[in-house]
């Protein structure tokens, strides 16, 4: 995936007015995430990223290990990206979710195992409850008591 393929697929997801929105939605969600992480952590769990969308998680972050709660990660995303922290939420949970499809599944379960997933105020699982839930599309179809509709004349895309 490039850049411009997971830019397309943050502005879709999230219904972004332009790219802009969709990059600033990303460099909000993994700034802070980077920041939280060590900094071998997040080297290697960027690597499989586009490098613009890589310099996020480690070029742009000084200050690798720092420790903050989910509360607090929400709060930087939001200031970064200048949404409301609600909103801020989802779009660091769309994010993740596309970066779950976007890099291996050992080096996602390491970035799950460096974040305490625990009942308490530092739940990072909240991060990951679309990736729980079976994804964006499956999310997106329990969340709206819908999702895309096959027809019988829809067309076939063959994989050859």
């Amino acid at each position: 995936m490039d850049f411009d393929e997971f830019t397309g697929e943050i502005q879709h997801r999230l219904e972004l007015p332009g790219t802009g929105e969709a990059v600033r939605a990303t460099r909000a969600t993994l700034l802070p995430l980077g920041q939280r992480i060590p900094a071998e952590n997040a080297a290697d769990f960027a690597a499989s990223l586009p490098m613009e969308i890589k310099w996020y998680m480690t070029g742009a972050v000084r200050d690798h290990g720092q420790r903050f709660d989910w509360t607090e990660f929400v709060d930087r995303v939001a200031e970064i990206e200048g949404v409301e922290p609600s909103d801020a939420a989802y779009h660091a949970r769309v994010v993740v979710d596309l970066m779950h499809t976007a890099v291996p599944a050992a080096d996602f379960q390491d970035l799950r195992g460096q974040l305490p997933e625990s009942a308490d105020e530092e739940n990072w699982r909240e991060l990951f409850s679309i990736v729980d839930a079976g994804g964006w599309g499956e999310a997106e179809e329990v969340q709206t008591g819908g999702g895309p509709q096959k027809s019988a004349e829809a067309p076939q895309w063959d994989s050859q």
